[in-house]
């Protein structure tokens, strides 16, 4: 049920502090991966969105046992110890696509017949680019939607090290492959157009996973049927960058205005939008938490200045795939005309976020093509 809001401008603060919730990319490869683990996994965060809940619910269906600490800000995980279970029924995902996408590569690795099912939303978004190389691999997968769209229904089993390249550089698809390539027999290479996000590979790393990164191309060495096994602990998740770009940009757009967004995520394949923050004039201070952690994480202070135009393409475009209707956002109030190229992945989002952003600013008065 839709409800109207009024916005009134009411922000008289010169200086504000923002705290995010925990990065969600990070958390539901986590709850996901966390079924590799012996043991009861934690992870901890300043909370926790509906997709993360989603995956940790469908996490549950699949044997773990999950819980929710609200007031501790902490989701714990345990899997059961035969591995994954046939769940009773569809798996649902919510809206979650990076939940569905990544379970499909670990299901894959399983003798179990599992459909991935989602909300009107997801089921609307193209799922052929996961589904051609796990097939590839060995799994019987099958788009029961129309034009390659969920339900996923996956029937697993022995699965074959495989050497793909990217179509479009993409972090969920790379983290289906890697994570089935996990029970190959072999050496599995992924390779991308252009880097994307790499999480899943931080995170395999940190486990001790023969993972091996060069460029665009990324190497996995995989554990044979059964897959690996982990060990349980506990994970310290940053905030979510994406989150926090929303009042960074609140602060751009207004000179003399200025914000601090403390603890967040400043993995360098996320943070594009500060680069360019800077490049339209405003000015932006990041200060880095100490080095070591398995993510990087720190502060980042933004101060609006008087913006100029910019234009973003190529290798620019998967750093900061959440953040460009916030780009476009800020290009109505920049001198100058700004332009975004090669953004089609904004198309098969949980819309069509190019339309979306071009009908919203239209009513606003703004020109756009």
């Amino acid at each position: 049920m839709w409800r109207s809001v009024r916005i009134v401008p009411g922000w008289k603060h010169t200086e504000t502090v923002v705290s995010v919730p925990a990065d969600k990319s990070i958390v539901q490869r986590l709850l996901i991966m966390s079924l590799f683990c012996r043991g009861e996994t934690r992870i901890e965060g300043s909370g926790f969105g509906s997709d993360c809940i989603s995956t940790a619910r469908a996490v549950g269906m699949l044997g773990a046992e999950v819980r929710l600490e609200c007031l501790g800000g902490a989701i714990r995980v345990s899997p059961s110890p035969e591995g994954l279970v046939q769940p009773e029924g569809e798996v649902y995902l919510g809206n979650s696509g990076t939940g569905m996408r990544l379970l499909s590569g670990v299901v894959a690795g399983y003798p179990l017949d599992v459909t991935l099912t989602g909300d009107e939303s997801l089921m609307r978004r193209p799922m052929g680019r996961i589904a051609d190389p796990l097939r590839r691999m060995g799994a019987q997968v099958d788009l029961l939607g129309a034009g390659e769209r969920p339900p996923v229904r996956i029937r697993g089993g022995r699965l074959n090290p495989i050497r793909y390249e990217l179509p479009v550089a993409s972090a969920q698809v790379k983290s289906c492959i890697l994570l089935a390539a996990l029970f190959a027999e072999g050496e599995t290479e992924v390779i991308e157009p252009a880097p994307s996000r790499d999480h899943t590979e931080r995170i395999l790393m940190r486990w001790g996973v023969p993972i091996h990164c060069r460029g665009n191309s990324i190497r996995l060495k995989g554990y044979g049927r059964g897959g690996p096994h982990f060990p349980a602990g506990t994970w310290r998740v940053p905030g979510d960058f994406s989150s926090g770009a929303y009042f960074m940009a609140l602060a751009a757009a207004e000179p003399g205005r200025s914000i601090w967004v403390r603890q967040v995520g400043l993995n360098p394949s996320r943070i594009a939008f500060l680069e360019v923050l800077s490049r339209m004039g405003a000015e932006v201070t990041v200060d880095r938490e100490p080095e070591g952690e398995w993510e990087p994480a720190g502060s980042v202070h933004v101060s609006g200045q008087r913006l100029r135009s910019v234009e973003v393409s190529g290798e620019w475009i998967p750093r900061l795939i959440d953040e460009l209707p916030l780009l476009i956002a800020l290009g109505t109030l920049a001198e100058g005309h700004t332009i975004i190229r090669d953004a089609r992945e904004l198309r098969v989002k949980e819309c069509d976020r190019i339309a979306a952003m071009g009908e919203a600013l239209r009513r606003l008065g703004v020109e756009v093509q």
